[in-house]
């Protein structure tokens, strides 16, 4: 008997706080402007994609002690716009990075029930914690936290918002026409919740909304980060997009469920991808060559070996060889507020693998950034990037993508009109929606009370 297939999850990103976009093009538009978003709203929703990703970014980045200005270096508010955008799509999931370091439970909980009812149920949360002082002297609640300790506080803010969102059960108000709404239990919103990093008491002013809770999302990549995932997100958003390292990463973080009390079914992997199409696969590469180079600038390329090096590398050649002197040791200080720094947890043992791959490749500078900072990237024809992406998902090396356009906001619309149809036609991707709520798009269970209530009546 043939196993039956997946239906594949599609997400677009909103690309910003990243070099993505390509400026130079003459295509490209605002960051900030309502329109933007409008336009690449409605593009994925009309697509019929799951829902639409705005990250995050909490502070101007700086470098050697300057706004680094070679990419968006600003973004309006996350609640903002999906508010906004809820009010001019119907279907669309509005997925939103919120920080759980130097924002409080009540405060979050109550904007993401406001937007999950303001929207008809398609509010999500991507959970993240803040890893730099730097960033955190923008707070009250500044200074530094340990990786374990930021886990500790993300994980009890979690469990404090859910208190929120469960403290009302749906069924406490009552609807009077001629005299307004009425509480119906005294009770409705009571909470009380103290630990280590929460000591509060009250009771939650807005009731359980269309989804009970907004969808989960959590983008953590190491053991902590994983373990977090498997026992608290509906989603995780993966950098292992390559076909080997996306089912190595897909079986981990499946394998960690059952300990939860969780089935696969129950989180879902979301790996970020680009795309480039072309008419023929020779066009395609030579069009997606054309862009690695428009995105990845000489003055770029320093900028972003100057992370790794921790030193002022202005002087270097982008076009000539890597630096011989070594990277400088301990607290990286020429960066700061950029994640890209994370992962450069040893930098002597990465700058050694980049000299052995630019040796071995003969690459320059900029040619090795170009080779070592490039994502996933479906390249081709919209048949080939169809059938890639169908084999991710029926494979079991993602659940779906996320895709990030290098042209905002209309570099969606190609992919939209070329290989969501042909996903269609493979009978792996809706034609419509069926449902209404974003829990409804991804096939997630309803949480909480409601769950409770619903098994006991069944």
């Amino acid at each position: 008997m043939s196993k039956p297939r997946k239906q594949i999850h599609l997400a677009a990103h909103f690309p910003g706080v990243n070099n993505t976009t390509v400026w130079s093009d003459p295509r490209s538009g605002s960051h900030i402007e309502f329109n933007s978003f409008t336009h690449f709203a409605r593009t994925a929703e009309r697509a019929k994609f799951d829902f639409l990703f705005l990250a995050e970014g909490l502070r101007l980045r700086e470098q050697a002690g300057h706004i680094y200005d070679l990419d968006v270096v600003g973004r309006p508010d996350t609640f903002t716009v999906l508010a906004a955008l809820a009010a001019v799509t119907d279907r669309l999931g509005l997925a939103g990075t919120i920080n759980s370091t130097f924002n409080e439970p009540y405060e979050v909980a109550r904007q993401f029930a406001s937007l999950d009812h303001l929207s008809g149920g398609r509010a999500a949360w991507n959970v993240v914690t803040s890893w730099d002082a730097f960033t955190g002297e923008n707070f009250r609640r500044g200074g530094f936290l340990r990786e374990d300790q930021r886990y500790e506080r993300a994980e009890q803010f979690m469990r404090t918002a859910w208190e929120l969102f469960d403290s009302w059960r749906g069924d406490e108000i009552i609807a009077d026409k001629a005299s307004g709404v009425f509480i119906n239990d005294a009770s409705a919103g009571a909470f009380a919740h103290h630990d280590a990093h929460f000591d509060i008491v009250g009771q939650f002013n807005v009731p359980r909304s269309p989804q009970g809770r907004p969808v989960i999302f959590q983008a953590g990549d190491s053991g902590e980060g994983r373990e977090f995932a498997a026992a608290t997100a509906d989603a995780i958003f993966s950098r292992h997009s390559t076909f080997e390292a996306g089912k190595a990463f897909y079986a981990d973080v499946k394998g960690r469920l059952a300990r939860y009390g969780r089935t696969p079914r129950d989180l879902l992997v979301f790996p970020a991808a680009t795309f480039v199409l072309g008419d023929t696969g020779s066009e395609a590469h030579e069009h997606a060559a054309i862009v690695r180079h428009q995105q990845v600038s000489g003055q770029t390329a320093i900028r972003f070996l100057e992370q790794l090096w921790n030193r002022d590398l202005s002087s270097y050649d982008p076009d000539g060889p890597l630096p011989e002197i070594d990277p400088e040791p301990g607290e990286n200080t020429i960066a700061r507020g950029r994640a890209s720094v994370r992962m450069f947890s040893d930098p002597l043992a990465v700058a050694k693998q980049w000299r052995e791959l630019a040796e071995a490749k003969k690459l320059s500078i900029r040619e090795l950034v170009i080779e070592v900072s490039g994502r996933q990237s479906f390249i081709g024809t919209p048949s080939t990037v169809a059938e890639t992406i169908n084999r991710f998902v029926q494979e079991d090396a993602s659940d779906g993508f996320i895709l990030v356009p290098h042209i905002t906001p209309g570099g969606l619309d190609e992919f939209a009109d070329t290989v969501v149809p042909l996903l269609q036609e493979r009978g792996v991707f809706r034609s419509e929606y069926e449902g209404i709520t974003l829990r409804d798009h991804l096939g997630l269970p309803l949480p909480g009370r409601q769950d409770t209530r619903t098994q006991a009546a069944s």
